[in-house]
């Protein structure tokens, strides 16, 4: 008898999370983005395999979901030093 379960997390950056998670799919596991969600079916054929797979799952979306957010905080602080870095190096300006 096949045993599955069906996931379904929102995330700001749905996309990039489901994309972070793609490596470890497997021909049981299906990831797939439904507007802000990650939704993803596990497919095994007993009940403490599924339960293995869906307890893997849940730790690979934690660090996918963790390091999505690294990656959007480290972006905004790149960009809010940018558009603060308004200095003038001497050698560039030239007075003719």
């Amino acid at each position: 008898m096949n045993r599955s379960a069906q996931l379904r997390t929102d995330h700001d950056e749905a996309g990039l999370v489901a994309a972070t998670l793609q490596p470890d799919n497997t021909p049981e596991v299906e990831t797939r983005v439904d507007g802000g969600a990650v939704v993803t079916r596990i497919d095994r054929d007993k009940t403490d395999g599924l339960a293995q797979t869906v307890d893997d799952y849940a730790v690979n979306l934690r660090v996918a979901d963790r390091l999505v957010e690294l990656a959007a905080g480290h972006a905004k602080m790149n960009d809010s030093e940018n558009a603060n870095d308004d200095t003038t190096d001497a050698d560039d300006t030239h007075i003719i």
